[in-house]
């Protein structure tokens, strides 16, 4: 990968496009699983003789596990390893012993509920002498995605594309998720007990609490039934008389203090600040001045947008040298209309828009899986030459972010940014860059 060149004065707006998608591309680099896994695989060796199994969801959780396998295989050579793992369709890895399943997501699909049933099959019986580890992603919740008992796939189906389209907050979606499942919450873990479990988790949820990612199935936490109920009524979200039944009874959630859980271990290997900050060095060497607002920003997508247009259009009239702004985290969209796109393309419409072509500030805003939503694209960028251009070709932002359909004003003006799959999740990634006025 090409390092990040020095900003010139002579520099026009393709070329400072592609700077920041260069920008976005080392700091999704830095959060990657070939970049995380090796160093770690030592310290997690069992003695000779006792049996590792491998398990994990999650969209970088295929990544994850061709890691693991490489390393663990090269500081022992001849050590068997197995398990299985679930991810999103078209976001594999290749495993020579680790098996690799590809199920739906954002919503979950029969696949992603066959591989839960089997996970739990798969460490079934083990014993104190053997070893799980779970590789836990992003994305997990919908590609591992197992009902409680009494409860249905559809039922699920429902709540989450409920819930999808309601602008909650993730904390709240994966709250009602764990209350409505089989394995997250812990359960994986307890019915892998007494196994020891270490868990390897990249973060994709504002403030990186680990019981969230993936809605923790090997992590169990403290929130209860009654909270995942209160979050549906909050929400307005349509809930199935099995479903309240279920949220109603008695909390048989495994507990924290549990002791079975004692010698259990669980590893933070990448969250969005570490993408945040390879991106701020990288930056700061060739002399760019950076602001980092935060790794954990939510709200709505569109305003939070507009919110750092003000931002820029202030820190343009104080900067002296070209300033970066960086942010991180998960916005979330409340939809109305019936337009395409994912929340960072609207988030970046919202901040176009409010610009309304304002010299020397460009925007970029991806997610680091490399899907945006559930659509083909990582995310889009813009420069100040955009807002004529939309204009001549009769863009409306406001028509565009009425609809919900920012995927197709980017693609209209040619910015969507598409990489493919990057099997890593740290969630948003947002970029934008001010020139001093001249």
């Amino acid at each position: 990968m090409k390092p990040l060149p020095p900003l010139t004065a002579d520099m026009d707006a393709p070329s400072l496009n592609q700077w920041l998608c260069n920008l976005a591309e080392l700091a999704v680099a830095a959060v990657h699983p070939d970049n995380l896994m090796p160093a770690l695989v030592p310290a997690a060796l069992p003695e000779p003789g006792r049996r590792t199994l491998v398990v994990g969801a999650g969209k970088a959780s295929a990544a994850m596990a061709a890691a693991l396998e490489r390393a663990w295989l090269e500081c022992n050579p001849g050590a068997d390893i197995e398990g299985l793992v679930v991810t999103r369709y078209g976001h594999g890895a290749h495993c020579a012993h680790i098996e690799v399943l590809e199920a739906a997501h954002p919503m979950p699909d029969k696949l992603g509920e066959q591989a839960a049933v089997r996970m739990l099959d798969a460490v079934a019986g083990l014993t104190e002498d053997d070893l799980v580890i779970a590789l836990i992603s992003g994305g997990g919740s919908a590609l591992m995605s197992l009902p409680a008992p009494g409860l249905t796939l559809e039922q699920k189906q429902s709540i989450n594309r409920a819930l999808l389209r309601s602008g909650a907050p993730i904390r709240d979606i994966n709250t009602v998720r764990r209350h409505l499942s089989a394995i997250k919450g812990g359960r994986l873990a307890a019915a892998a007990h007494p196994a020891r479990v270490i868990t390897y988790l990249i973060s994709d949820v504002p403030g990186d609490e680990p019981t969230l990612i993936a809605s923790g199935p090997t992590l169990p936490d403290t929130s209860t039934p009654a909270d995942a109920l209160a979050i549906l009524e909050h929400y307005g979200i349509d809930i199935p008389a099995p479903v309240r039944a279920h949220l109603q009874a008695a909390n048989t959630a495994p507990d924290p203090a549990d002791a079975e859980f004692s010698g259990d271990r669980a590893v933070m290997l990448a969250k969005a600040a570490d993408a945040l900050e390879a991106a701020r060095d990288v930056a700061a060497a060739v002399g760019v001045e950076v602001r980092v607002l935060g790794d954990n920003l939510e709200g709505e997508a569109r305003e939070l947008g507009a919110s750092h247009a003000a931002l820029a259009l202030l820190s343009q009239q104080q900067a002296a040298q070209p300033l970066l702004i960086l942010s991180g985290g998960e916005t979330s969209v409340t939809v109305t209309g019936n337009g395409r796109g994912g929340r960072n393309v609207e988030y970046l419409l919202g901040l176009f828009n409010a610009l309304e072509g304002a010299p020397g500030i460009y925007g970029l805003a991806i997610d680091t899986d490399g899907i945006d939503g559930s659509e083909d694209n990582a995310g889009a960028c813009f420069s100040p030459e955009d807002w004529q251009k939309a204009r001549a070709q009769g863009l409306s932002p406001e028509n565009y972010l009425s609809n919900n359909d920012a995927y197709s004003f980017f693609a209209e003006l040619g910015n969507l940014i598409v990489t493919g799959p990057t099997r890593t999740n740290v969630n948003d990634f947002r970029a934008i860059l001010v020139l001093p006025d001249k």
